[in-house]
Order: C-alpha cells, then sequence, then structure tokens
C-alpha cells in the first residue's frame, strides 16, 4: 500500500504520536480536545439562537487560558443563564449540534448542588463512529458574568489535525479571583487548597487587576453571605503537603507553604486596599 492510499491515521493513534513528539501527558491532551470540541458546539448553538451566551469558569478555563502554566483538571465549569432546569435543557439542545466530527450525549446521571446552584451531569463524547472520553460538567448560573474571549492557549489540537474554537468565552479573570478568594476562605473550604495557587498563578504571570478583583470579590463576597471582606486567612495543616507538592509540580517561584501563605495573605491585603 503506497502513501497516498494509506487510511487517515485513527484519531487514538495520533493522540499518542502528538502526545509522545511534543511531551504532552495523553490524557491531559485528550481532555483538552474534549473541552475545546465543547466549546465549538456551545459557540454553534449561541450563532443557532439555542444560548444567549456560556462562560468556562473553574480550572478548566485557567488551563485553555494558560496552558501548561495552570494545573491540570479533569472537569468542565459551564455558566448558563436561567434556573438548573432551564439550564440543563439548553445544554442538552446544544450538544445536539455537535462540532466537527464530535457528537455528544448527555447521559442520564444528573446531580443537583443546592448551594452552589449547579447540575452536575456527565457528556460522553465521541469521534466519527467511536466513544473518545466522558467527561464530567458542572453547569452553574452564568447570566451577570463578565466574559473574556480568549485564544486557548494549549497545545496538540493542531497537530492532531483537528480544529480549535477561537475565541472561546471564559469568565472573566477579575471575576474568577474574586470567586476563588471566596471559596478558599470559607468557613468550610475543605477541598479548595488549589484555588490558591490559581489566584498566585494570575498574580506571577502579571495579570491580577487588583482593583477590579476587589470590586468582583466585595459582590461575591456580598452575595454569597457565608463571610466578611477582606476575609482572615490561615492556611490549613493539612493544605501544606498538597500546595508544596503541587507548586514544585508547575514549577512556581513559590513553594514552601509558608512562603505560599505569606504571599496568599499579602495578595488579599494589596486587593482589599485596592
Amino acid at each position: 500500500m503506497n502513501s497516498r492510499s494509506r487510511p487517515p491515521e485513527r484519531l487514538e493513534k495520533t493522540l499518542a504520536r502528538v502526545s509522545r513528539e511534543h511531551g504532552l501527558d495523553q490524557e491531559r491532551l485528550r481532555r483538552w480536545v474534549s473541552f475545546l470540541a465543547l466549546c465549538g458546539t456551545l459557540e454553534r448553538s449561541i450563532t443557532e439562537g439555542i444560548l444567549k451566551s456560556y462562560c468556562l469558569k473553574g480550572g478548566a478555563a485557567m488551563e485553555l487560558r494558560f496552558a501548561l502554566r495552570a494545573r491540570a483538571t479533569k472537569d468542565l465549569d459551564v455558566g448558563l443563564e436561567g434556573d438548573r432546569a432551564s439550564r440543563l435543557a439548553a445544554f442538552e439542545q446544544a450538544l445536539k449540534l455537535g462540532f466537527d466530527q464530535f457528537t455528544f450525549r448527555l447521559k442520564a446521571r444528573v446531580r443537583h448542588m443546592d448551594l452552589a446552584d449547579t447540575v452536575r451531569t456527565e457528556v460522553a463524547v465521541q469521534y466519527r463512529t467511536r466513544g473518545w472520553q466522558t467527561v464530567e460538567v458542572d453547569i452553574g448560573p452564568g447570566g451577570a458574568a463578565q466574559v473574556d474571549l480568549v485564544k486557548p492557549a494549549v497545545q496538540g489540537l493542531i497537530e492532531m489535525g483537528l480544529p480549535v474554537p477561537s475565541p472561546i468565552r471564559c469568565l472573566n479573570l477579575s471575576d474568577q479571583v474574586g470567586q476563588k478568594l471566596h471559596a478558599c476562605t470559607m468557613p468550610d473550604a475543605a477541598g479548595r487548597a488549589r484555588d490558591i495557587l490559581d489566584i498566585l498563578l494570575i498574580e506571577t504571570l502579571g495579570e491580577l487587576n487588583y482593583a477590579a478583583a476587589r470590586v468582583a470579590a466585595v459582590r461575591v463576597f456580598s452575595e454569597r453571605g457565608t463571610h466578611a471582606f477582606p476575609p482572615v486567612f490561615a492556611l490549613p495543616a493539612v493544605w501544606r503537603l498538597e500546595l508544596e507538592t503541587l507548586a514544585v509540580e508547575l514549577g512556581f517561584p513559590t513553594t514552601t507553604a509558608a512562603e505560599i501563605e505569606q504571599r496568599f495573605q499579602k495578595i488579599i491585603k494589596l486587593i482589599a486596599k485596592a
């Protein structure tokens, strides 16, 4: 068989080859493909009038914006207008549009998270006729969110021969800082250690607008009413090893728990005074 008659390489093999050639974690690249394919169908849904807008939030927004400089995440947080039922229905309609040769199916399992006003579901992603991945998606409120139009910074998709939707709609960085600052300083902030490093990353990259972050934080703290702004923060002992390990993995200039705590406390003060 000559090169002209050779069948196209299966996407799984392309994934493995591109990951190897570019030194990328294979499963992380797989998730980037899934996240951006889902962004593609959400963008189509705006053109088709199904959605007015959407915004990516959380770790996925950070990762698509900052690529390997951000921590890896396994789920996709999406903000949509409306109550939980209408958000879920609109999201399911958007999925039916597909993107390029990707199709999507909303799985039956749905979890309502009342405190966060969020629906958690799972989406089966298929490329052509083959299953690709199942992605956990949190669909939260996003009606009043300020959106940044972001060119995805992640690598590998072009090398895989896949289209990259651009720009994508991510929650404004200042709003994201406000939300993360609230989440990791709550009285019950279990599991939110990584929000600290997300804020430190934004600051380290020179992307932290202190005045805008203050406006966003004041609004978020007021709306959620769990504790006062500016928050008093002391790093929980159970977070220390996790933060140190992740800071080293990401190549942060600040890597000890004491340094991370001191830097984060300084950022809180700078935001509060802005």
